[in-house]
């Protein structure tokens, strides 16, 4: 094993000099000894069990005017939606009747249409008690955040997107700033939600060093869930000509946050697949325990494009869950029948430093 890897396995922190030469290095047999590790110690906690989460992006409507974004405000060419409160439980009631037992709400900033959205979250909580209701709206008030809490939802993701201000303000339009989401993930840990944060990973003008910003933020504030993955451009975007990050790097660093955060729920995300065949498979491999099927109706699926050639997870029938439970089955996997909360071994929260 990589001296470094075990030293990371072993203490679950690093210096910056040595995690800067992690995310530097080129040689291929550290992958496989940081993967190796990480992907240990994720059956180690998680029994190689994978959870699944079902998927429902609500709404393409968004306020904000992200460089990188398909869904930005300014990107005129993209149909917009907002889903029903039926189509939302129909949604939600397939993927019950699919075993999955976590619903995730993804959408576009639109604080308005998110007042409406907490009475459709309460209704989901009273169908369907034994499921866990996952959150990702972006930044809204407090008072929002609350309301949403009490209606029933349990988890929260919010990416960061990376931790240093400058970085942010050159993807981000005027008007938004990194402390505001630090303040809003603040808020909704507060509040009680399991929160999630995350950053893209190869995003234009990123370097090692902001890389690194990202995994100290990660660690101080040591978030239930993680969510990685890598730059894809857009092209109805600013950024749209850039090249799209590394999928290597992005498996590197999930395997970095497995031995760092070992409770940590990780997704083997979407952007990761489009990059990379078998990039589900190899996510899991590098330390991810979470993979999160699609189950927006078909009819707005194509609407929601966060960047281009979105290769989204189907389990639309017992067919392709058949086939899901094979694919991890050949590497030692298999699907949890649990809502799949965050469960906190020996930890210490230092959240309160970010």
């Amino acid at each position: 094993m990589n001296l470094f890897v075990e030293e990371l396995l072993e203490r679950k922190t690093l210096e910056d000099d040595k995690l800067l030469r992690l995310l530097d290095s080129e040689d291929v047999l550290l992958d496989e000894s940081l993967h190796a590790a990480a992907h240990e110690v994720a059956a180690d906690h998680f029994g190689k069990q994978v959870y699944l989460r079902a998927l429902i992006e609500w709404s393409s409507v968004c306020r904000n005017d992200c460089l990188y974004c398909g869904i930005r405000r300014s990107n005129t060419s993209l149909p917009r939606y907002n889903l029903s409160r039926e189509d939302i439980l129909q949604a939600c009631q397939h993927a019950y009747e699919m075993g999955l037992r976590t619903f995730v709400l993804q959408g576009g900033e639109n604080p308005h249409a998110v007042e409406g959205l907490a009475e459709t979250v309460a209704e989901i909580h009273a169908s369907w008690p034994d499921c866990a209701i996952t959150l990702s709206l972006g930044e809204l008030p407090r008072s929002t955040y609350e309301r949403l809490r009490r209606s029933g939802a349990d988890r929260y993701l919010l990416r960061h997107e990376t931790a240093d201000a400058d970085h942010y303000a050159r993807l981000h339009p005027a008007g938004m700033c990194l402390e505001n989401r630090l303040s809003c993930l603040r808020d909704l840990r507060e509040l009680g939600f399991q929160t999630g944060m995350g950053m893209m990973v190869g995003s234009p003008w990123q370097t090692s060093r902001n890389l690194l910003s990202d995994i100290r933020l990660i660690e101080r504030f040591r978030p239930e869930m993680i969510g990685i993955g890598p730059f894809i451009p857009h092209p109805d975007t600013p950024l749209g000509g850039h090249p799209a990050g590394s999928a290597l790097l992005t498996l590197r660093i999930c395997s970095i946050l497995r031995l760092m955060l070992p409770d940590a729920l990780i997704p083997a995300t979407t952007a990761l697949s489009t990059l990379l065949p078998n990039g589900r498979r190899a996510g899991i491999l590098a330390g991810a325990n979470v993979i999160m099927p699609n189950f927006t109706p078909k009819a707005q699926r194509s609407a929601y494009a966060l960047y281009e050639g979105k290769n989204a997870i189907q389990v639309e029938s017992a067919e392709n869950l058949r086939q899901l439970k094979t694919e991890l089955a050949a590497i030692g996997w298999r699907i949890s029948a649990s809502r799949g909360d965050y469960e906190e071994s020996t930890q210490i929260a230092t959240y309160n430093h970010v």
